[in-house]
């Protein structure tokens, strides 16, 4: 042990901690300096980023026994509080830097440290600044953190004042469509806002600390499993396994499809007859520390019997293949789609045909925050879980029978989330976390390393596609085939539904009254597929953008008019065989169309012997929703200060559920007056909340949001008086009006059926993406250098929201068209080794076009955003590239070697 006086934020502030122990550690665990977070632990995401004696320092990795007798350090505690925020922490919630926020505290620092040294960067000196000291973000895109930096500066400079800075943010009157900020940005800049690592240290002290026991192969036979010597550990309270779990032990996977051959009880929450993937969770060691957990866990035998592992859909397909999971073939569910006439006459008459094979990856998610939870009982007796969950009713539902618990004794509470971009579709700790405090009768906390956060947690589904196309030779499309191969991992919950993603939306966008085409899901023993910004999009709309432009070349058309030909007008249906809902994709061609032009005329004039540029487009589209009569309900509440509180689970995983759900609520109370400041929200805990579904498919604007509108609609009519004035709260309790409403929402939808036909979604978002890029022709290294996204996405409910949600899907786009990639389990287990895109990687170059066609079924006229900005900007990337050099690629990621293998054919 030792003790040293550190001066922290201007104060003297005594410590005693192990040498050994991290500085990032003792400023959250000894001084209970939240704002420093730990994400990655390896100094690769800045997240912990301080201020020591003058410079900046990532502290995850800097042992106390390096840090010196007084050393001065300053926290974003530091920097601002909230009463009195400092220019950074102002103009950081002026352009709505702070999403998730995990990562704003760290930004917040450097952006600090910047200014201390240059007051008058260029944009260029603060991007170079946040890739030096590996300032990471998953949400922004950056640029408006760069915006944000540059405003502070003139602040500081004298050159603006604080309510220049602040002029977009309404005072009074509708928020609708403004700048006005989300409820939690304040507590986001100034790091005062709990995450569950932080809500983990103010737990009672007698919580229990777990570790798990995971396996370290892909596929095996458990032969057995020895606790003995880990029990007798210094400070093991008790080591879980699957004897401990009174329940089934399985995950369901609420199989909605009826001809799914499996039965959606293939997930273990602890493995006992057979580890499935990578990371599998055999045992739990709970523990007084996680220090004395994980040595614990260390000591736990487990003897295994390897069996062969199938790491993708092709090796699971083989003849020889043996089944994963025993009695259910490893090709489980077959997704059909069939529209219009049979196609095999018209490809055999058509004046034109292409075909291509096309893959997208097994995408990593990559939150900074890794993941993390806690349960206990609470004084009524119930199971409390707390998570990142983001389907709080669906996955109490997914985990009561596994754990022998009935399911209304269950309590799910989201803890506030650093990103989850859909992992979190899926329980991923909920039923481990469960189990141990079930079986110890204790509070119980893991929290995963950013190494388990990529190990152990679902993927994005690659997807190996075949499509053809059969065209005129004026470019009109006839007929389309298809067959995809969806690898879902080991896990079958929600597979057959995104298979089923392939049906509608290769081919999106474009009217095609003639489609044939079969996917299915196939088992691996890969990353278990989850839920992913897109879902299903990404993959299906890559194969069709790509061969578009490989079509317009066979034909000799330019590839934005052979789009602008075929894409939906009014008459035109989806390959699903619904109507579009809107027609704005001929406009969003025509924004586009000068842009593109001179895109190519700027590539064609940059262009050197060594550096060749492109531009290339594609068109993105997806439905708003879980297809079919979708439902959210919500509820309101006044209470007797004159608040009106909203009640429902809009699950915020950095997307702005807070703004989402404030913002909709106060045009529909807009009727009565009501300031933004008079409405509060109550998100996420079933025990209050009722149930608006999981945040996923851009649903929540959508369906939650017309679930607000007409508990809005009720609560005005509850509290309107005949004469037009409005109930006070004494007024309603007076006369006994129930001075709480509910409203519910359900889309007027259908269920696709087993040939992909139907009505699945309310609403629509579309788009038209533009990429410029630069390509090394000795390396093959591409740099996107510009990125132009044209949408429609109905009435714009938030302004910044919707921009950061755009930004951030198009960073997310590059780097899954260049970089990102979770398939070697080794190589790609850190953020520098699966790509991660930090601020270099993504251009600051990009421009946002908005056309806003209202929507009849939106709340308000909106539809979902989250989804669109990762459709397929990736295939835009990859048909600039072509664009470019030459170089077709059609396996992602475009790594440099990829490319330049295409350049030497």
């Amino acid at each position: 042990m030792l003790k040293k006086m550190l001066h922290v934020n201007g104060v003297d502030r005594m410590v005693i901690c192990e040498q050994d122990e991290t500085l990032a550690n003792v400023l959250r665990e000894n001084l209970n300096l939240t704002s420093v977070k730990i994400g990655c632990g390896s100094g690769q995401c800045g997240s912990c980023t301080v201020v020591v004696d003058g410079k900046l320092k990532r502290t995850c990795t800097i042992k106390m026994k390096r840090i010196a007798e007084h050393t001065k350090i300053v926290t974003a505690e530091g920097v601002g509080t909230p009463d009195n925020l400092h220019p950074i922490q102002l103009a950081w919630i002026a352009h709505g830097g702070a999403q998730c926020g995990f990562c704003t505290p760290g930004f917040i620092i450097s952006s600090y440290a910047l200014l201390l040294e240059n007051q008058s960067p260029s944009r260029e000196d603060v991007r170079d600044w946040f890739q030096k000291h590996r300032n990471a973000c998953r949400c922004t895109g950056y640029k408006p953190l760069v915006d944000a930096v540059m405003d502070a500066a003139a602040v500081l400079r004298g050159d603006k004042t604080r309510d220049e800075l602040m002029k977009d943010v309404p005072v009074e009157g509708r928020i609708l469509g403004t700048k006005y900020p989300r409820p939690s940005a304040v507590a986001k800049v100034t790091g005062t806002l709990d995450y569950g690592a932080d809500l983990g240290l103010k737990l009672p002290a007698e919580t229990l600390r777990c570790a798990l026991v995971q396996a370290e192969v892909s596929h095996a036979k458990i032969i057995s499993i020895d606790t003995s010597e880990a029990e007798k550990m210094e400070g093991v309270v008790k080591v879980v396994t699957h004897k401990d779990v009174k329940g089934k032990n399985r995950i369901t996977g609420l199989i909605t499809f009826p001809s799914n051959k499996g039965d959606g009880w293939d997930r273990p929450i602890l493995c006992d007859e057979k580890v499935f993937q990578f990371g599998d969770a055999i045992a739990i060691v709970c523990a007084d520390t996680e220090k004395h957990a994980k040595a614990a866990a260390e000591k736990v035998k487990v003897e295994l019997e390897e069996l062969p592992a199938y790491m993708s859909a092709p090796e699971a397909m083989q003849d020889d293949a043996i089944e994963i999971h025993p009695g259910t073939p490893n090709t489980y569910f077959v997704q059909k789609v069939a529209k219009g006439d049979e196609t095999a006459p018209i490809f055999k008459d058509a004046d034109v045909t292409i075909e291509g094979d096309y893959y997208v990856g097994r995408q990593p998610h990559m939150p900074i925050e890794p993941d993390v939870g806690f349960a206990y009982r609470n004084d009524e007796g119930k199971l409390v879980i707390h998570s990142k969950s983001i389907g709080m009713h669906l996955h109490a539902a997914m985990i009561a029978p596994g754990l022998g618990e009935e399911l209304d004794n269950i309590v799910m509470v989201m803890n506030p989330a650093g990103g989850t971009f859909g992992y979190k579709f899926s329980p991923t700790m909920e039923a481990l976390v469960g189990v141990a405090c079930m079986a110890t009768g204790k509070p119980v906390y893991l929290n995963y390393t950013w190494y388990q956060q990529q190990t152990y947690t679902g993927k994005r589904s690659p997807f190996f596609m075949n499509v053809r196309m059969a065209a005129n030779n004026e470019g009109k499309l006839l007929g389309m085939e298809t067959d995809w191969s969806v690898d879902h991992g080991p896990y079958s919950e929600f597979g057959d539904l995104l298979t089923l993603r392939g049906a509608q939306f290769i081919g999106a966008g474009y009217n095609i009254d003639n489609i044939r085409g079969e996917g299915r899901t196939v088992c691996t023993n890969h990353a278990w597929g989850s839920a992913f910004r897109g879902y299903g999009s990404p993959q299906s709309e890559f194969a069709s953008e790509v061969l578009m432009d490989e079509l317009a070349e066979k034909i000799g058309m330019d590839p934005l008019e052979l789009r602008y030909k075929n894409v939906y007008r009014k008459g035109s249906t989806t390959p699903s065989g619904q109507d579009p809902e809107v027609y704005s994709l001929p406009e969003l061609l025509d924004t586009i169309r000068p842009k593109y032009e001179a895109a190519k005329k700027r590539a064609a004039e940059l262009s050197t012997a060594e550096v060749k540029r492109g531009a290339g487009i594609a068109i993105g589209v997806y439905g708003c929703g879980l297809d079919g009569p979708d439902t959210a309900e919500a509820a309101m509440e006044l209470t007797e200060d004159g608040i009106i509180t909203v009640y429902t689970t809009w699950h915020d995983h950095g997307q702005g559920a807070d703004i989402g759900a404030l913002t909709t609520a106060h045009e529909a109370l807009s009727p009565m007056g009501i300031p933004a400041e008079k409405i509060r929200v109550c998100l996420n805990d079933t025990s209050k909340c009722p149930n608006g579904g999981p945040a996923g498919g851009s649903r929540s604007q959508v369906v939650i949001g017309r679930a607000i509108k007409a508990t809005g609609e009720a609560m005005v009519a509850a509290m309107t008086k005949a004469d037009g004035s409005i109930y006070t709260h004494a007024e309603m309790v007076a006369e006994n009006i129930p001075t709480r409403v509910d409203g519910k929402w359900s889309a007027p939808c259908t269920d696709c059926d087993e040939n992909g036909q139907g009505n699945p979604f309310a609403c629509y978002m579309y788009g038209v993406f533009l990429a410029e890029v630069a390509v090394e022709l000795a390396t093959g290294k591409t740099t996107v250098e510009k990125i132009t996204a044209a949408s429609d996405i109905g009435t714009i409910m938030n302004q910044l929201a919707v921009e950061g949600q755009m930004y951030g899907g198009l960073a997310q786009a590059i780097g899954l068209a260049l970089t990102e990639d979770f398939e070697d389990i080794k190589k790609h287990s850190t953020m520098v080794g699966a790509g991660f895109p930090y601020i270099k990687q993504i251009p600051d170059d990009m421009e946002l076009i908005f056309i806003e066609s209202k929507r009849p079924e939106g709340p308000f006229g909106a539809s979902g955003v989250g989804e669109l900005p990762l459709t397929s900007p990736h295939a835009a990337i990859i048909n600039a590239i072509y664009s470019a050099c030459g170089a077709r690629i059609r396996h992602l990621p475009a790594r440099p070697e990829k490319v330049l293998a295409e350049l030497n054919k």
